[in-house]
């Protein structure tokens, strides 16, 4: 009985072999000028990465993204969730970043900058190599490995994503929490335990089995590049114009024979690849832009007396056409509007007070009358108070000055409190017009701080 399905003639995802199985990826090492500059980047933002918590700036955490107060600080200025306006503005911003910088130099964020990047390639994958006799050139590990080796090389993962846990956690729940927690029973804060228990095991999942597949299946990224990139933007690529067509070196001759080109079909430029692709097939989803197969080619060309460049940083019309323009309307649109929203977003911030208020009416009817002939408001004032430390505030009638009020005395709150309070405005009869009547009130802290809101009073 013939087969009744069509044997793939290569592989449908590099991580799959043609049955259907997971295919490990072994990637070999290619020391050279690009991984090198790469290792100190990702250290260098590894220990980034350790310090931010720890670091404080106008007696705040830098980053702390406290979910369940719901309050986000970032390098000394906390956003609550009544700054919609400032966080949009800040998110929106984020995000034209990574398409400015992807329009210029590619998916320099993946290769580069990103946390699974750089802690696969620098921690786990060295650590990997280690235990499994490959250090320095990496590849398939032998065939024979002592089972012990397996068993040290799981528990260096086992604590190393413990302490990788606790350092992401310490962005939600702020280092001293933590330090508590960790010198604590678990008994003590069961659901911390928990939460830091399935972070550990998430972190295992991923970087010892789920791997570079996070980058081919999960990430949306990659998928968004068809987009975000054009064919002027720095991409790795491969210059078919000079490598086409192969051919392996002959055992006989020192050079390769014309009219073949610069590439020898080493096949080293994939055994290199993180995500096991070919690089040589064009600009694909896959490619994070690591650069490992251009030290690896560059090496081969070395060795066989060709310039060095094969493959290369370029674009798609600088290795077809031979040009390449830089300004493009996405590099001129992105920056003015990148600029736009950075200057409004640290407008607001600088003139942004320490605390917020918002008027708000109480249920019930829109408005009484009193034994006096006065037209009575029930309203509320709801007062955040964004400093650290605890202030008074004060609500008065700035106009006009026949409207009273039944707040005599000021409200205290609390450092990052909030509270609504209750306030009867009462006005003339004569005062309404069409029903409605204009009052201004002017909230003020015991810091001098002074906000104005105005009203529109009900009335007959």
């Amino acid at each position: 009985m013939s087969n009744a399905f069509l044997e793939a003639e290569e592989h449908v995802l590099t991580t799959l072999e043609k049955d259907g199985s997971r295919r490990w990826l072994y990637p070999r090492l290619s020391p050279g000028k690009h991984w090198f500059s790469r290792r100190i980047v990702g250290f260098s933002l590894i220990a980034l990465f350790v310090a931010l918590p720890h670091l404080r700036i106008n007696g705040k955490p830098a980053i702390l993204l406290d979910i369940t107060a719901r309050e986000f600080t970032l390098f000394g200025y906390t956003f609550l969730p009544t700054d919609t306006l400032l966080l949009a503005l800040l998110m929106v911003s984020v995000f034209l970043t990574i398409f400015l910088l992807t329009a210029l130099l590619g998916r320099v964020w993946c290769g580069w900058a990103c946390p699974q990047t750089v802690y696969l390639e620098f921690v786990y994958r060295p650590i990997e190599r280690f235990f499994m006799g490959t250090v320095g050139r990496g590849g398939v590990p032998r065939q024979q490995t002592a089972g012990w080796r397996y068993v040290a090389m799981y528990a260096v993962y086992l604590v190393l994503s413990m302490l990788l846990a606790h350092t992401f956690l310490a962005y939600f729940v702020g280092v001293e929490r933590l330090g508590r927690w960790v010198t604590q029973s678990p008994i003590e804060h069961p659901g911390p335990f928990f939460v830091m228990v399935i972070t550990t095991g998430l972190m295992m999942f991923d970087f010892v089995f789920f791997r570079e597949q996070l980058c081919l299946i999960a990430c949306p990224y990659g998928r968004f590049q068809s987009v975000l990139l054009d064919r002027d933007s720095l991409i790795v690529a491969y210059d078919r114009n000079r490598g086409e067509p192969r051919g392996k070196l002959n055992k006989q001759l020192p050079v390769i024979e014309k009219p073949r080109g610069d590439c020898v079909d080493c096949g080293l430029c994939v055994k290199t690849c993180p995500t096991g692709i070919d690089i040589r097939n064009g600009l694909q989803m896959e490619c994070i832009h690591c650069t490992q197969c251009i030290d690896a080619c560059d090496e081969v060309m070395e060795k066989v007396g060709r310039a060095p460049g094969l493959i290369r940083y370029s674009s798609q019309n600088a290795i077809e056409n031979g040009s390449q323009k830089f300004l493009r309307p996405r590099v001129v649109i992105y920056p003015i509007l990148l600029t736009i929203l950075l200057s409004t977003l640290a407008y607001n911030i600088a003139t942004k007070k320490s605390f917020d208020v918002t008027l708000l009416r109480n249920f019930g009817a829109p408005y009484t009358i009193s034994e006096t002939d006065q037209v009575q408001n029930s309203l509320r004032f709801k007062i955040v108070n964004r400093s650290d430390k605890p202030e008074e505030f004060t609500i008065r009638v700035v106009q006009p000055d026949a409207v009273t009020t039944d707040l005599e005395n000021a409200v205290t709150l609390q450092a990052g409190e909030t509270e609504t309070f209750p306030l009867l405005a009462s006005a003339p009869r004569d005062m309404f017009l069409l029903g409605q009547a204009t009052v201004e009130f002017e909230i003020t802290n015991t810091s001098g701080e002074k906000r104005a809101i105005q009203c529109q009073m009900l009335g007959p």
